[in-house]
């Protein structure tokens, strides 16, 4: 909040502006919406290339981010709620395609390493995604920026855990 002294007649009226709180809460937010959404494309193709999985390794590795990503989407979901905010949804157009190309991809060759190469592109994607908009959103408050650094982080971690699959 700020306040601004205008003068009027003589008088000093202090005029009380918000624009920079309501900017920097506008940005917190769409960093929040974004973590909600990339960890919600995240969970969803990871329980899809689930079906895929022969390998128990590797089946265990899945499941363990699926639940860092729900988790970490429910710590966004919760901090827009209480801000008086619904948590978004991703966009039908492209999780009905990620949908589809997922499936085409693993109809045709379903092994350990296609599945590693998948999700390490998917990997690849949410961090270039994501740290684009922390990067854009820099107003954003410092939980929210922690938050989006700390799935950067898992997406790296998952995509270095991948790579013994390949």
């Amino acid at each position: 909040m700020h306040i601004h002294n205008f003068t009027k007649n003589g008088q000093n009226i202090p005029i009380i502006s918000e624009r920079k709180q309501r900017l920097m809460d506008e940005q917190t937010r769409k960093l929040l919406e974004e973590c909600t959404i990339g960890c919600q494309m995240a969970s969803d193709s990871l329980r899809q290339i689930r079906e895929y999985i022969k390998d128990s390794g590797l089946a265990e590795l899945v499941d363990s981010y699926t639940d860092r990503h729900e988790k970490m989407r429910q710590e966004a979901d919760a901090r827009l709620t209480e801000s008086g905010c619904s948590p978004k949804e991703p966009g039908t157009a492209s999780s009905a395609f990620a949908w589809f190309t997922t499936e085409m991809k693993l109809t045709f060759n379903d092994d350990n390493t296609q599945i590693a190469k998948l999700l390490i592109d998917g990997c690849s994607m949410g961090i270039k995604t994501l740290g684009a908009r922390r990067n854009t959103l820099d107003r954003a408050d410092k939980k929210a920026s922690e938050l989006a650094e700390k799935i950067i982080r898992t997406e790296e971690d998952f995509m270095k855990d991948l790579q013994k699959y390949l």
